[in-house]
């Protein structure tokens, strides 16, 4: 299996941006879909994000879309989620995961390996 290491997030106003990165090793990150999920306290894990291997088509959540985007380095084995307008709603505990399916996978139990959290705090 392909072993996530997350960096980035922390603590910003809401409005602001935070930019967070999940590089892989063990294996080569294009083989993979990768997503980008949350879980905030009492909520259960809700997916946020997604770009798919091969294709490289990327898929938001409705709660998301226009403010976050995904991306992926194969170069550096790094996927990012680039997180603009940030708000208050938005604060959790951000994963990343990766699977080898070939189409949009948005459930956590399609995710097999996943990284080691990163708290995002939106505060007003």
């Amino acid at each position: 299996q392909v072993q996530l290491v997350q960096s980035g997030g922390g603590l910003v106003q809401a409005g602001g941006s935070l930019r967070l990165s999940c590089e892989a090793s063990g294996r080569t990150l294009s083989a993979y879909s990768m997503g980008w999920f949350r879980q905030a306290p009492g909520k259960e894990r809700e997916f946020v994000a997604a770009v798919i291997r091969w294709s490289g088509s990327t898929y938001y959540a409705d709660s998301v879309k226009g403010r976050f985007t995904i991306s992926r380095n194969n170069a550096k084995n790094t996927v990012i989620l680039q997180m603009n307008s940030l708000k208050l709603e938005d604060t959790a505990v951000y994963y990343c995961a990766a699977n080898q399916f070939d189409g949009l996978r948005n459930k956590a139990s399609d995710f097999g390996s996943w990284g080691q959290g990163t708290q995002v705090t939106v505060s007003s």
